[in-house]
């Protein structure tokens, strides 16, 4: 069996990002001729693609493209490891969809997988990244806001590896300054919706048969429940509704005082965590 030089292994993982073992064998059968040894690689990782599918993808990154300041794009792509997630070809794909994105404006994730760039369809490109790369690797979600002034913030949650956290905020009209700001408190106090009438009757009912339960359970009067519930409601309006949340820099004002005082009104947000809803 042929020796192996090490700075090779070494080269192949960081190419490749296969395990080191693998590398090793990979160059050890190919009697050290790395280009073939990078075709082993990809043989295998072909092989193993559908022993992959029954695996969580829940590391990643997210992705932002804009163009100009009224159109941008975010995406979260996933894959198994944090080593993967720092991988070049991983930050390459994920730039590239997210360009796609925004170029075609895909109605879903379904749609997005089907459409074609570089003569490929989405999916294949997924495919080859996955075989290259040892891991499943799967988009989990994108959204596209387009229209007045479009801010972003990305926030890396260790800064040896990519974005974990995006944000995109709309704005009736351009305030790069807010629109930064408003970015910043979510990313930081992870909003559900822009505003109460956002929410959806299901969640409400959920949420106020939750607290007239623990309402009950603490003996509160029977003439008082419905009122404390009600309390409870607007408390859970404040924690979860961008608009009423209390502004991360001055919890004197809400995000829609701030927003009002400096004469814009907040369209829009997404908020996009790796591994979170």
């Amino acid at each position: 069996m042929a020796s192996v030089n090490m700075a090779d292994v070494k080269r192949l993982r960081e190419l490749t990002a296969a395990g080191m073992m693998d590398c090793k064998k990979a160059l050890e059968e190919a009697e050290g001729d790395f280009d073939r040894a990078v075709e082993i690689l990809r043989l295998k990782g072909a092989k193993d693609v559908g022993k992959r599918e029954s695996r969580t993808a829940s590391n990643g990154l997210v992705a932002l493209k804009q163009d100009g300041d009224s159109a941008a794009a975010l995406l979260e792509l996933n894959c198994e490891t944090d080593f993967v997630a720092k991988a070049e070809r991983f930050q390459e794909l994920a730039a590239e969809v997210v360009d796609h994105i925004l170029a075609t404006r895909p109605a879903d994730v379904p749609a997005l997988l089907t459409s074609e760039y570089n003569g490929k369809s989405v999916q294949n490109h997924l495919d080859d990244a996955n075989v290259a790369l040892g891991e499943k690797i799967e988009i989990r979600r994108f959204a596209v806001l387009e229209g007045g002034y479009i801010g972003a913030y990305m926030h890396k949650t260790d800064p040896q590896l990519p974005p974990a956290v995006g944000v995109l905020v709309q704005l009736d009209k351009s305030n790069a300054e807010v629109a930064k700001d408003i970015a910043q408190h979510a990313a930081a106090m992870a909003p559900k919706y822009l505003k109460a009438e956002d929410v959806p009757a299901d969640v409400i009912e959920k949420e106020r048969a939750l607290f007239e339960e623990m309402t009950r359970d603490e003996g509160k009067p029977e003439a008082a429940i419905s009122k404390i519930v009600d309390g409870r409601v607007n408390g859970w309006y404040k924690d979860f509704t961008l608009l009423q949340q209390a502004f991360v820099k001055d919890n004197k004002k809400t995000i829609a005082k701030y927003a009002s005082e400096n004469g814009v009104e907040v369209l829009a947000f997404v908020r996009f965590k790796v591994g979170q809803a």
